[in-house]
């Protein structure tokens, strides 16, 4: 029996669409990849942490540790779409099609490819840069707020 081909753009769409439920890693490596389990792991704290701000309000320090989980889901999926997507179609194919010939059609760029790519350098700066400022902003914030309390 052969084993099917990995296709480098929708590896790259699973990626940028579905990364933070592990959906790319799950296409190249089966349901048994643990690491493609951390993402819907991550991404569910992060969700809850946004439920509790939304409940609790943005004072609630366990929502300040949660939320950046998500955006390190998306974030590092986007990284690994970004990876996938500047491989070339050796590379690509060595990687995930071992059994096809090094110029296999699978590993080819495409338009499709570089759409990808730019979706996912967006939504991974994005993702990365919210998370980063939203945890820095709330520490501060906290650290301003204990100094305040100590000068009292």
């Amino acid at each position: 029996m052969t084993a099917r081909a990995r296709n480098k753009t929708l590896t790259v769409w699973l990626a940028v669409l579905g990364g933070s439920m592990g959906l790319h890693r799950f296409y190249l490596r089966g349901l048994g990849d643990w690491i493609g389990w951390l993402h819907p792991i991550a991404a569910a704290l992060g969700w809850w942490g946004v439920e509790r701000v939304q409940e609790l309000g943005q004072d609630d320090k366990l929502a300040w540790v949660l939320i950046p989980f998500l955006g390190a889901s998306i974030a590092t999926s986007c990284l690994a779409g970004i990876v996938y997507a500047l491989s070339d179609r050796a590379q690509w194919n060595s990687w995930f099609n071992p059994g096809l010939d090094a110029e296999a059609a699978a590993g080819g760029t495409n338009w499709l490819t570089i759409g990808a790519l730019v979706l996912a350098l967006l939504v991974g700066t994005v993702a990365f840069m919210g998370s980063l400022a939203f945890g820095i902003q709330r520490y501060f914030e906290y650290q301003i707020e204990e100094a305040r309390k100590i000068s009292q």
